[in-house]
């Protein structure tokens, strides 16, 4: 057995599988990888991507972090209620009880941002909150990102704001509304920063989208000063800090599924990914000499229901699912030459495709060391949170 696997089974072998494990020093050298890649520009860190409080700790304690970007309000209040004040939400919210919270608190309003793309979004924030009596809000505007080629939409739908003029009739509406104030702009290319390398139409489709935003993004950034002093430009993501980082226009950069690296990762011609994070399941049926049955490992990620979504068992080598099961809530099975020296009990090794929702299904991960010595982390589920 190949390094890290040995190691990574030895030391959760004592532990209750299914099992989600993290490599040590896989985990340190992606954390100082992602701060190199990101060419001295400050980089947020996603907490959507680590659900691991302790992580996210540990990483902004690193040089080159600074501030969460965070997916849920709730989520923001119970953080900035334990010390962390830089916390940008990336998503709207229609929360009505978190927005209460919010602004009973100036220490939370001071540390949170929330994402606005629409004068509606105000409408409903006022409607949610039920008064303006209290300190502005903190807003930042989510820019739309994605590469128009005719009537072709390339990338996410998000945000209804993409041209100077979208973004200065939104900025203007927040400028003149009592209990706001506009601190920031987020651009977002999913097209680049979340698209693998996997093809020559996929590269040109990344250039072009590159091309576009290097322009775009500072038009927009200038409209939008003239009506707000801004003091974050968010942009980028794991797959796009080299290219984002050097627009002049932007303030910081954002990554979290870098960290970990899920297997969506893994055919990007920029980096190299170094696997950080898995899951161990146990075998429990032996259906054919060729076909092993796994305990549990349903833990398909979110986006387009396709293959690219499902885990992968990576050790032993050469095993596979079956397309006609796939991974399921109870029991995986997985094929291959390798299944054939597999025992009852003996456990297999799983990538997720996605990062930080594989921590969705774990109270705790086994963060395993270069020595073989592990240490247990509460994942956000492990402290009783859930934040959907």
């Amino acid at each position: 057995m190949s390094e890290p696997y040995d190691r990574l089974l030895r030391a959760t072998a004592d532990l209750p599988a299914p099992c989600a494990i993290l490599d040590g020093p896989a985990l340190a050298t992606n954390t100082h990888d992602l701060v190199r890649r990101a060419g001295g520009v400050p980089v947020r860190v996603a907490s959507k991507s680590v659900r691991v409080r302790d992580l996210l700790d540990r990483t902004l304690a690193h040089d080159g972090f600074a501030g969460l970007m965070t997916y849920s309000l709730a989520e923001s209040v119970w953080l900035a209620d334990l010390g962390h004040d830089d916390l940008l939400l990336a998503y709207p919210t229609a929360d009505a009880a978190a927005l209460r919270d919010l602004v009973a608190s100036e220490q939370r309003l001071a540390a949170i941002t929330l994402m606005v793309d629409s004068v509606e979004h105000l409408d409903l924030l006022d409607a949610l909150i039920g008064t303006t009596d209290h300190p502005p809000i903190r807003l930042c505007l989510d820019v739309d990102c994605s590469l128009r080629v005719g009537p072709l939409h390339l990338g996410v739908r998000r945000s209804p704001v993409r041209t100077p003029q979208d973004a200065t009739a939104v900025a203007a509406a927040i400028a003149a509304r009592p209990g706001f104030e506009l601190v920031g702009v987020m651009f977002y290319d999913a097209q680049v920063a979340g698209l693998p390398d996997t093809s020559p139409a996929i590269r040109l489709v990344k250039k072009r989208s590159n091309d576009d935003l290097a322009e775009r993004r500072s038009a927009v950034v200038d409209a939008v000063r003239r009506h707000a002093d801004l003091q974050l430009v968010n942009a980028g993501g794991t797959g796009s800090l080299e290219v984002t980082g050097t627009d002049p226009s932007i303030t910081e950069l954002t990554a979290g599924s870098g960290l970990f690296m899920p297997t969506l990762f893994d055919r990007y011609d920029a980096f190299h990914a170094r696997p950080a994070a898995y899951y161990a399941l146990s075998v429990v049926r032996r259906p054919t000499d060729d076909v092993v049955t796994l305990f549990s490992g349903g833990y398909t990620a979110s986006g387009p229901a396709k293959a690219s979504r499902a885990p992968s068992p990576v050790w032993p080598d050469g095993l596979s699912l079956i397309g006609s099961e796939g991974a399921g809530e109870v029991q995986t099975p997985v094929k291959g030459a390798a299944a054939r020296t597999l025992r009852l009990g003996d456990r297999v090794l799983m990538r997720h495709a996605k990062a930080g929702e594989m921590c969705e299904r774990f109270d705790r991960v086994a963060l395993v060391d270069a020595a073989g010595d592990v240490e247990l982390l509460p994942t956000y589920r492990g402290e009783g949170k859930n934040f959907g």
